[in-house]
């Protein structure tokens, strides 16, 4: 009995020592891990989420994709009925086509205003010469019919030929003013018309792009979800139609309380294991941190002036990049996930 006692108290020693060792063992191995890191399980994947959104009415007439598929940049994913669209491209386009009409028609003008006021040019000059002959003739028949040279008839005769060639001089005058006046309208016109020309292909532009948005294109690569379309329906512009998570953008944010972020700081290198798929391997680095708490920018952000006050700690989320992670892995992670991250903050 004795013998036994004494065994016993042997074991006891021994056990607690061994316990004492281990609490050690663990207690310093905890404590430079922590010394060394910052952790926090109130973290997800992230990634930008594209909605596609209808930029004009119609009906549904083809869905060319699957919820939940890849899809790639530009890639045609739904048409509308473009019967009404096409109507109004012809509509624009015989709009342009008599717009073009009409400066033809002012060109033409112009060329034929321009001939006649060359003509009536022309016209001046003649009239001119046939005036100042004219003129000498009538200067020269005013001095011979002083001194009885010529008669009286005559002297008349000149001095109508005068007067008739300074009339023909007005009248050639009068129509090259006209004419250039002319010119002058027929290119207002032709301004107008232009300008209709313009405001007419501006109409086509908008009828060509309207027509366009009738086929509904991916605006980033990824993968679709939340459809909520279907083939026959009627969807109005600025309608929401599915979304598409941009394969390449998908990242980590992190919400670490206010007491962690001391040491932490952009550019550290953290660990990354995705509840999901614990044993792949993940890193990454802090990019940037939140301008202001997850509490300030909820719907309903806590008001510390009125009411009781209770001190909470905070939690300040951080954006953290992937920089390792096998493909396979890539294409298997989705925003949402739960996912726990370490930040070395000493080497």
């Amino acid at each position: 009995m004795t013998t036994e006692v004494k065994k016993k108290n042997k074991i006891v020693p021994i056990i607690l020592g061994v316990l004492v060792i281990i609490g050690a063992v663990f207690g310093t191995t905890e404590y430079i891990y922590y010394s060394k890191h910052v952790d926090t399980d109130d973290a997800q994947i992230d990634g930008d989420i594209s909605p596609v959104v209808s930029r004009v009415g119609g009906y549904v007439n083809e869905i060319l994709f699957e919820e939940n598929t890849r899809v790639t940049q530009g890639q045609v994913l739904v048409k509308l009925d473009d019967s009404d669209f096409k109507v109004k491209l012809e509509q624009a386009q015989a709009g342009q086509k008599g717009a073009s009409a009409g400066v033809n028609v002012s060109e033409s003008e112009i060329a034929a205003t321009a001939a006649n006021t060359s003509t009536a040019r022309s016209n001046i000059e003649s009239a001119r010469v046939k005036l100042n002959l004219a003129q000498k003739d009538y200067d020269r028949y005013a001095n011979l019919v002083k001194d009885g040279s010529i008669t009286q008839q005559q002297f008349d005769q000149a001095k109508a030929q005068k007067e008739t060639a300074q009339a023909a001089f007005t009248a050639a005058n009068d129509q090259y003013n006209a004419a250039v006046k002319q010119v002058g309208t027929t290119k207002s016109q032709l301004a107008v018309s232009s300008t209709g020309v313009t405001q007419r292909q501006s109409d086509v532009d908008f009828a060509k792009l309207q027509l366009s948005y009738t086929e509904i294109k991916a605006p980033a690569t990824g993968i679709v979800s939340k459809k909520n379309v279907q083939k026959g329906q009627l969807v109005q512009a600025g309608q929401s139609l599915f979304s598409i998570v941009n394969e390449n953008s998908l990242y980590v944010t992190a919400n670490f309380k206010e007491t962690q972020l001391e040491n932490v700081r952009a550019g550290l290198k953290v660990k990354i294991d995705v509840d999901a798929y614990p044993n792949e391997d993940i890193e990454g680095v802090v990019y940037n941190f939140s301008p202001i708490t997850g509490a300030k920018g909820s719907l309903l952000p806590p008001d510390n002036a009125t009411g009781n006050f209770v001190k909470v700690v905070q939690r300040i989320p951080v954006k953290i990049k992937i920089t390792k992670a096998s493909k396979a892995m890539m294409d298997k992670i989705r925003p949402g996930m739960s996912v726990k991250v370490s930040v070395s903050i000493k080497d």
